[in-house]
C-alpha cells in the first residue's frame, strides 16, 4: 500500500500546512485509537497510549488534539510532558501500555512538527499497523458514546524514570568521576534529563542548550550545529563535548581538541571495544555509511549489511538478522541489548564506556579508522524522475567507479522528502571526488531538463 501521510519516521510537515494541522491530528487521533482499541479484546480495559513531546511551541495544539481523537475513540492518554523519543519507547513498554506517541520533527527547524508511533514492546509501529491507521483516516470521523470515552492523566514521574532507565545501562561498576564534560541538548526534550545522567554518574558537566522558549530548538545548538558545543568545550578545557538533537534520538561527540566524530565513527569505537571481548553476529549501516567503516570491519572479521537511509530500516535488518548493533553516520545509532531504539544519551554512555573499560581516548579508539571523503551534492529534478532510465547518468557513473578502482564508492539516491537526487562520491584525495561528484551532477541535471 502507498503511504499518504505516513514516512519513514511518522508523519511529519510544517506546521499549519497539510497535514500537520489541528483537524488533521484530531482525525489521526480517532483514527490511530479506533485501530489501537480493536487491538484490545473482552477484559483487558481501555486500551492507553502515552504521549510525550519536544519543545516546539506547536507541541501544545498538536497534543491536545491527538489527546481529544484518543480519548473520542476509547483510549486512555497518559501525558509526559517534554520527553526525549527513546525515553517515551521506554516507559511505553515498562508501563506496559498499548502505545506511545511522540510530537517531534526530531532535528527540524521550531516551524516543523511531526508525529511517529511506537507499539507496546517499544518498537517503531509496524508497516501493517501504519497502512490500518491509513485506511481508517479515509473514514468519517466519530465519537465513542460519554460512557466508552477515554480519560487522560499526566505522569509526573516520567523524567525521573527514563534518567534511572539511561543510568542502568552503563556499567554498574564504572563510574564517570574525573571527566569534564560539556552536555548540548539542542533547547530539546532532553533539556531536563541529560545533564542529570552525566552528572549522576559522577561527570563534571556543563549544560548548554537547556533553555528551551519553543522557538529555539536546534537552532545553532545540537547535533546538527556543534559549533557552539565545540568552543564551550575548548572554553571549559571538557574532555568531551556531547550533543544531542531535539528529541535526542542522535548524538555526535566532540573531543577536547575540538575534533568531532559522527555515528560511524563512535559506532566503530562501540564495536571495536566489544570485539575485544565478545563475538559481534555483524552490524548493519546504511547506504550512507562510509566506505571506510565497512573495509574496518572487514578487517575484524564482523560481517556488515547496508539498509536504506532511516534507522527504521537499520532496525528492521537487525531485527530480521538477529543482530544488535547498527546505526547510520548521521548520529542515529542502536544498541538493541540497550534499548528498543536510537537514544542518544545511552548510545553516549556506550561510547564512555568503552573509553572508561579500556582507558583509551576517543581519538585513540577510532585511530584505526581512516575514513574517506564524502562529497554530497543535491540536485533538483521534475517529480517522479526515473535517473536509471538515463544512460548518459549511467555511464558518467560508471566512469567515476572505474577511476575510483574499488577505493571508494558512487551513490545516486532520491530524497524521500522532496525532488532531488542525491549524487554521492566518496573517495580520495578529496579533490579528485569533487570533481567527480560535480561531473556527474551536471549529468543529471542535463538529463533533467532534457
Amino acid at each position: 500500500m502507498s503511504r499518504n501521510y505516513f514516512g519513514t519516521d511518522g508523519v511529519r510537515g510544517t506546521v499549519g500546512r497539510s497535514p500537520m494541522t489541528a483537524d488533521f491530528v484530531l482525525r489521526l487521533g480517532y483514527a490511530a485509537g479506533t485501530v489501537l482499541a480493536g487491538k484490545v479484546a473482552g477484559d483487558h480495559g481501555h486500551p492507553a497510549v502515552l504521549i510525550g513531546k519536544d519543545t516546539r511551541i506547536s507541541g501544545y495544539m498538536i497534543e491536545a488534539a491527538l489527546e481529544a481523537g484518543l480519548s473520542a475513540a476509547g483510549v486512555d492518554v497518559l501525558l509526559c510532558g517534554p520527553l526525549p523519543t527513546p525515553g517515551v519507547a521506554y516507559l511505553t513498554r515498562a508501563l506496559r501500555l498499548t502505545a506511545g506517541v511522540v510530537i517531534s520533527a526530531s532535528h527540524n527547524p521550531y516551524a516543523d512538527n511531526g508525529i511517529k508511533f511506537f507499539s507496546g514492546d517499544g518498537f517503531k509501529l509496524p508497516d501493517a499497523l501504519e497502512a490500518e491507521i491509513e485506511r481508517k483516516l479515509e473514514e468519517t470521523i466519530g465519537c465513542n458514546e460519554a460512557a466508552k470515552l477515554g480519560r487522560a492523566r499526566r505522569v509526573d514521574d516520567a523524567q525521573g524514570r527514563y534518567v534511572e532507565f539511561c543510568k542502568s545501562t552503563f556499567p554498574g561498576e564504572l563510574d564517570l568521576k574525573g571527566i569534564k564534560l560539556v552536555v548540548d541538548c539542542a533547547h530539546g526534550a532532553a533539556y531536563t534529563v541529560a545533564p542529570h545522567v552525566f552528572h549522576e554518574l559522577g561527570a563534571d558537566v556543563t549544560s548548554i542548550g537547556v533553555e528551551p522558549d519553543g522557538f529555539n530548538i536546534n537552532d545553532r545548538f545540537g547535533a546538527t550545529a556543534p559549533e557552539n558545543l565545540v568552543l564551550e568545550v575548548k572554553r571549559k578545557k571538557a574532555d568531551l563535548g556531547i550533543a544531542l538533537d531535539g528529541d535526542a534520538d542522535r548524538v555526535m561527540i566532540v573531543d577536547g581538541a575540538g575534533r568531532s566524530f559522527d555515528g560511524d565513527q563512535l559506532l566503530y569505537a562501540i564495536v571495536r571495544h566489544r570485539a575485544a571481548t565478545e563475538k559481534i553476529a555483524g552490524v548493519v549501516g546504511t547506504l550512507m555509511t562510509n566506505f571506510a567503516f565497512e573495509q574496518a570491519l572487514g578487517a575484524m572479521n564482523v560481517p556488515f549489511a547496508r539498509a536504506r537511509v532511516g534507522d527504521r530500516y537499520v532496525l528492521q535488518q537487525l531485527r530480521e538478522r538477529r543482530w544488535l548493533l547498527g546505526g547510520e553516520n548521521s548520529g542515529h545509532l542502536i544498541c538493541l541489548d540497550k534499548h528498543t531504539t536510537g537514544d542518544g544519551i545511552v548510545s553516549a554512555l556506550q561510547v564512555l564506556t568503552a573509553m572508561r573499560q579500556s582507558g583509551r581516548t576517543l581519538a585513540e579508539l577510532t585511530a584505526e579508522l581512516a575514513m574517506y571523503p564524502q562529497v554530497l551534492l543535491n540536485v533538483q529534478v521534475p517529480k517522479g524522475f526515473d535517473w536509471k532510465k538515463h544512460q548518459t547518468i549511467a555511464d558518467a557513473r560508471a566512469r567515476v567507479e572505474r577511476s575510483l578502482n574499488g577505493r571508494g564508492r558512487v551513490l545516486l539516491r532520491p530524497s524521500g522528502t522532496e525532488p532531488v537526487l542525491r549524487v554521492m562520491v566518496e573517495g580520495e584525495p578529496r579533490e579528485a571526488i569533487e570533481s567527480a561528484a560535480k561531473s556527474i551532477a551536471e549529468t543529471v541535471r542535463k538529463a533533467a531538463a532534457a
